[in-house]
């Protein structure tokens, strides 16, 4: 059983001879390692659906590594891969530790399943984090194990025999024994306990914070033969596409589908039911046409002729909500959050008064593959394959909605072709397996782009509002922060219509600023449409207001934006997040991470020394700062623009992350460029718009991520370095993101003087 007590300590238990290991060889050595749960006071779960948020973010997780006796490394990796690495850097620790040739390691993915692996969610930037110390203690114990069978086989003590490269040797005889020959014998010692494990010494580390091995499946995804979600095919496959409502709580009230069942492959047309409201997790119902190809799918309901009830949400518009966030964040009966000093004082007292509202439009994760999925329900059983971020989520949702046991239930996670957390919902998995059960047959379930930008859960809308007061030396004394978006909450609960805390706990109620007075309040906001998690989640707006604020106060004092940042941000200090008002600090303990405004600055030193910071630069050119804590890793970003036109172009960008010790620096590299990419469409281009209830982009020509010609021509990333391997991790997938937007609009105003309060930039500095 594992421990609720956030001190207990993990364990490594030799499950080689249970029966679920059937499949692998007999005589292999197989570890499963598990991480205590840890949990605190305020980690409470919420009443609408604690399974399913990231409330506190349990990992109870068992993930098995194998020696086979033909020397085979088999690490079976519980978390989704969906380019972020995270196959390829678990293996890389148990590698390390286990002192196992790279090209003998193989990865297997594990299916849904939480009574085996535990948490299963592939978010919050969490699964190195949570891994790294596990995974080295399984290669470790794996290789304690393997000397101890070579040294019983020698007649030797354990002293004189030492693993490496594959084999162990005596350093007696210069005898060795491969990982092959010895994994039986291994397979029936104890296992090492904890307390007189041996470790290896980081400076002997082969692969963990030096290769760069490239990805585990690097081969396959070129060669295109490994298999994604959309990929997956079953004997007997139908192909079904939906109709979907057109607006959020919509109806069917009719449908004729005669002229849909006369294209050629179109064998069924079935209705789908809406779900309660709130939705939650489950389909958004309408009208499925199944046939047997996907074009015929398609064809078939181009032809349906549905007359659609829009439901509660029809008039729902982004010009009219964007004027009802502004109204909300101007009045002051918004929930208090957070209060620090007398803010109400200090600004009567204050100099001058600084006022700014920045706007955030919703977004969507628009990962490359869209959502698709497989699913064969027979005989009281399910079965799919699936791109899923949340797999065991996955399987219970299945087992509720099927009337199946669990146990009878089996998610396979396929690779993903990006998530950015709209993976983590399996509305499409489910809709999959409804019709399965239907036909009797297996269906592949496909979204078009159209579907997923239609139909999606999207990053929240946002209005944020600031007034600072500055004394007679320009220095901040007083700072008030009104928020106003619809919550994640809101597919969950009936009308929830304030954040939730892990919503305030991402940049707002952790703002490590050096302020005395400051003050947060959260207005009310209905949502009209599904709000669900999009990478870096709410950091996004308030890393966006704050920072850009920020560089405004700066402006207003005659100050250089980096020294002011710099001066707001304080002197190098820890602070205990839940001392100013975290509750959450992304599920991690205050004490093992502190918010470390040292490490802040240092990156933000870091990226203005490297953009050159200061120096001279043509007419329509300029530079600008931005700096966030997110994911309990610090992160900067310094930007070039050129402004030619209206049109913005970005030379340069550099920027740093201090995530702690680095496990994969190849990896790491590739999230921040891809973040900085992503970060630069919602700068610019990219926004989800309603009318009449009703998204307005559809696919990749007004959804408009970055082209080519939009991306900066240079991004250079700093990896910053605060401690080594015996110091928790960070994390590296989502906090590259928040800074991107905020530092390019204050390059732009840098630039030409205007000051971009409304993302994206669109059209706004063509005259």
């Amino acid at each position: 059983m594992m421990s609720n007590n956030p001190v207990a300590v993990a364990r490594i238990a030799n499950v080689s001879r249970r029966s679920i290991l059937l499949g692998l060889s007999a005589g292999s050595l197989v570890l499963a390692v598990g991480l205590p749960t840890l949990s605190r006071a305020q980690d409470a779960p919420v009443e609408f659906g604690a399974d399913a948020m990231p409330n506190g973010w349990r990992d109870d997780p068992n993930v098995f590594v194998s020696i086979a006796d033909d020397g085979i490394v088999t690490v079976t990796v519980h978390r989704s891969e969906m380019g972020q690495g995270v196959r390829t850097s678990i293996a890389m620790v148990v590698a390390d530790e286990l002192e196992a040739e790279w090209d003998m390691v193989r990865v297997t993915q594990a299916p849904g399943n939480e009574p085996r692996y535990g948490n299963q969610d592939t978010d919050g930037s969490r699964s190195l984090r949570h891994f790294f110390d596990p995974m080295r203690r399984a290669g470790a114990s794996a290789r304690t194990m393997l000397e101890q069978a070579a040294a019983d086989a020698w007649n030797v003590p354990l002293s004189e025999v030492r693993a490496e490269g594959h084999v162990v040797r005596h350093a007696g005889s210069d005898r060795t024994m491969s990982y092959g020959k010895l994994a039986t014998a291994a397979a029936a010692l104890p296992v090492p306990d904890r307390e007189g494990l041996r470790l290896k010494d980081p400076a002997t580390f082969r692969y963990v914070g030096k290769a760069d091995i490239g990805l585990v499946d690097n081969d396959d995804i070129t060669r295109g033969t490994t298999t994604y979600g959309i990929d997956v095919r079953r004997e007997g496959m139908l192909y079904a596409v939906i109709a979907r409502p057109p607006v959020f709580g919509g109806r069917v009230v009719s449908v004729d589908d005669s002229a849909a069942l006369q294209v050629a492959g179109v064998e069924r047309v079935v209705r789908l039911d809406p779900p309660t409201i709130p939705a939650e997790f489950q389909p958004l119902g309408g009208i499925a046409v199944i046939a047997r190809n996907t074009w015929a799918a398609i064809k078939g309901r181009e032809a349906l002729v549905i007359e659609w009830e829009d439901g509660p949400h029809a008039a729902y518009s982004s010009e009219d909500f964007e004027a009802e966030l502004e109204a909300a964040v101007q009045t002051d009966d918004g929930k208090l959050i957070l209060n620090r000093g007398d803010v109400g004082a200090a600004l009567a007292e204050a100099s001058t008064r600084i006022v700014a509202e920045y706007y955030i439009p919703h977004l969507a994760q628009a990962p490359m593959e869209p959502p698709a999925a497989v699913a064969d329900v027979h005989d009281g059983s399910c079965e799919v394959w699936a791109c899923v971020q949340a797999p065991q989520v996955t399987r219970l949702r299945l087992a509720q909605r099927m009337e199946l046991p669990e146990e009878d239930v089996t998610v396979n996670v396929t690779l993903l072709g990006g998530g950015f957390g709209r993976k983590s919902k399996p509305d499409f998995v489910l809709e999959a397996a409804i019709l399965s059960r239907e036909v009797g047959a297996p269906v592949k379930l496909t979204w078009t782009r159209e579907d997923d930008l239609q139909h999606s859960y999207y990053h929240t809308v946002s209005v944020e509002r600031l007034e600072a007061g500055l004394d007679a030396q320009g220095k901040a004394v007083a700072w008030l922060h009104r928020t106003a978006a619809p919550t994640i909450g809101s597919i969950f609960a009936p009308d929830p219509r304030q954040k939730l805390p892990f919503e305030l706990g991402m940049g707002l109620t952790n703002m490590p600023l050096d302020i005395p007075n400051v003050r947060a309040e959260n207005p009310q906001a209905p949502a009209h449409t599904r709000i669900g998690w999009y990478r870096s989640v709410s950091n996004i707006p308030h890393a966006f207001a704050i920072q850009s604020f920020i560089a405004e106060l700066a402006e207003a004092t005659g100050r250089d934006p980096l020294e002011y940042l710099l001066e707001v941000i304080g002197p190098a200090r820890l602070i205990d997040p839940s001392e100013i008002g975290d509750v959450w600090n992304y599920g991690e303990s205050p004490e093992r991470y502190p918010i470390d405004t040292g490490r802040l600055r240092k990156v933000t030193e870091t990226v203005a020394e490297a953009i050159g910071w200061g120096r001279q630069l043509p007419v329509g050119s300029g530079l600008g700062l931005a700096a966030h804590y997110s994911f309990v890793s610090h992160v900067a970003v310094a930007t070039e623009v050129e402004v030619v036109n209206g049109e913005v172009h970005i030379p340069r960008v550099e920027i740093a992350i201090d995530c702690g010790a680095h496990v994969n620096p190849d990896r790491i590299r590739s999230q921040m460029e891809g973040a900085v990419i992503m970060g630069v469409g919602q700068a610019l281009t990219t926004e989800i718009t309603f009318q009449d209830g009703r998204p307005q982009q559809g696919n990749f020509d007004s959804y408009l991520i970055p082209r080519m010609e939009t991306a900066p021509r240079e991004i250079n990333v700093h990896l910053v370095s605060s401690g080594g391997y015996d110091q928790p991790l960070g994390g590296v997938g989502e906090p590259g993101l928040p800074p991107i937007a905020p530092s390019i609009a204050n390059a732009i105003f840098a630039a030409t003087g205007t000051r971009i309060r409304r993302l994206p930039v669109a059209d706004q500095l063509r005259s």
